[in-house]
Parts: structure tokens; sequence; C-alpha cells
């Protein structure tokens, strides 16, 4: 018996890893996409269009310098939010302001979404690779969570430090119970609790009450 546990356990955790792998290795394949369809693109024509005031820079109008300043801009924009998503630039000195910029997108972009964000002004010395773990784990957590997602729901983040352990609550309650019953069950959930432990030595579980599912991450 105790060979068979050890070999369950064995296949969970490595189940565990090779999802977290995989969905690491998918973000950094999107975020290279975007670099060679944007990005890229964008340097190009701010290229040409400086080959172009080189040739015809007698005759260089207003409108076209603020026009390669603007590109300029956007460019340079673009690329803070590229280094912001690899990695957070606030994660080393803030880890609550690094939650705020992580949830800014989720804010925006989904307007059936109602987030109460319960965060502290300061918060605890740690490695910040510890940190991007954990706000991983928080971003995997929304994006199973909250997929295909359209009626009003409450997200409510706590981010706490009790006896020198981190403690960060996710509350969600949606509303209605179809909703409910298949975001509690998803195998992909399992997964993500199993390598947060592993990656952070901490732990994670969930509970439920009526409509609303609590998630807790310790570390």
């Amino acid at each position: 018996m105790s060979l068979v546990r050890f070999l369950t356990s064995y296949q969970r955790i490595q189940q565990s890893l090779q999802w977290w792998s995989s969905r690491q290795s998918m973000k950094l394949f999107v975020e290279a996409e975007k670099i060679r369809d944007d990005l890229l693109q964008e340097s190009f024509t701010i290229r040409r269009n400086l080959d172009l005031l080189r040739v015809d820079n007698l005759n260089v109008s207003d409108n076209k310098i603020q026009e390669c300043l603007k590109q300029i801009d956007n460019f340079h924009h673009s690329l803070v939010q590229l280094s912001d998503r690899l990695f957070p630039a606030s994660l080393q000195d803030s880890f609550p302001l690094a939650i705020e910029y992580l949830l800014e997108p989720w804010l925006v972009s989904n307007p059936q979404l109602y987030f109460q964000i319960d965060l502290p002004v300061y918060w605890r010395h740690e490695p910040a690779e510890r940190s991007l773990i954990v706000l991983t784990a928080l971003n995997e957590l929304l994006t199973i969570t909250l997929a295909e997602v359209m009626a009003s729901t409450s997200i409510y983040i706590n981010l706490k430090e009790q006896k020198s352990i981190g403690k960060l609550i996710v509350e969600i309650t949606y509303t209605n119970m179809s909703s409910f019953v298949l975001h509690s069950r998803l195998p992909e959930l399992n997964y993500l609790y199993e390598s947060f432990r592993l990656l952070t030595s901490g732990k994670c579980f969930s509970t439920t009450s009526n409509l609303r599912i609590s998630w807790c991450f310790y570390w």
C-alpha cells in the first residue's frame, strides 16, 4: 500500500509541475508573438519614418515630427508593459502594488466583475522569486475560475501577514449554480494547489458556502 501511495503521489506531483510549466511556456509564447506582431513591426515603422526624415530633412513638417514622437512614445509604453508582464518592476519593492498592477487589466476588460481589494500598505521583505510565484498563482486562479464568466460576479481579494506567514485570500461569489459547480470542480485547480505547495513550501485549500468559493494561500 505504501508503494501505491508513493506512486500516486509522484504522479500527482509530476502532473502538477508539468501543468505549471506548460502554462508558463504558453505565456512566454504569447509574449513572443506580441513582440513579433507588434513591437518589431512598430520598430520597423519608426526606423522607416526616420530614414524618410533624413532624406527629406529640409521639408520636415511639424505634423511629421509629432507623428514620429508619438510612435516612439507608444513603442516605449509597449516595452514598459512587456517588461512588467514578464517581471513586474514593483515586485521587489511592493508586493501589494504588484497585485494592483496585475488586477488592472481585469478591471478594465471585465465590467461584469466587481473587485473588492484589501491590501496592506507595507509588506514584509521576501525573495522576489517567491513573490512572483504567488503572483502567478493568483493570476492563474483568476484565469481558471473567471474564464467565460459573463454574469455579474463579485471577487474579494485580501492579503495579510499572520505571525510571519503570508496569507492571500480570494473569494468569488457566482450568481448561478451552474457557474459555481463548474468552477469549483475544475481539475486545473488541483494542479494549481499542488504546484503552489511544491514551489513555495506553503499550503493552499478551498472552501465553499452557498455560491461562494474561497481560496486560501499560505506561505
